[in-house]
């Protein structure tokens, strides 16, 4: 199965399983524990002694909380035992595998196929400039 097929299942289950996008509710009814706090990164995932923890910057926004949020998660669903941190304007542009994962499962999550169809006639740009999520998010969305 490909990455990507594998993390439309991923999302369609949790969407199903707990009836929301909202990554925080998510977490929640899986049992991965989250932080916000004073971090060095905007976010970082820990895998230790058999518990998935998130820790994310109180200096985001909460457009900016959600998708580390997303993104993290993605990681501690994906790939549960590999501890992994978020930082802005480079980890959205890596190309490893653990990151496109975690970047892929973001995108699915957060922009569905509704707010697809409400911004169908926008450029990526306004659609970036409308719902705050980066421009290379929705490409890899879109893709």
């Amino acid at each position: 199965m490909s990455d990507i097929e594998r993390v439309k299942r991923l999302v369609a289950y949790c969407k199903k399983l707990c009836g929301t996008t909202d990554p925080f509710e998510i977490a929640d009814h899986l049992g991965v524990l989250y932080q916000i706090g004073n971090c060095e990164h905007d976010g970082c995932y820990i895998y230790l002694k058999k518990h998935r923890y998130i820790f994310l910057s109180n200096k985001l926004d909460e457009t900016g909380l959600r998708l580390v949020m997303a993104h993290e998660l993605g990681h501690a669903l994906l790939d549960m035992k590999i501890n992994s941190y978020f930082i802005r304007n480079k980890t959205l542009l890596l190309n490893s595998k653990l990151e496109r994962r975690a970047n892929l499962y973001a995108a699915h999550l957060l922009i569905t196929d509704d707010l697809i169809q409400d911004f169908e006639d926008f450029s990526i740009e306004q659609f970036s400039d409308c719902t705050g999520y980066p421009e290379e998010l929705i490409k890899l969305r879109l893709n």
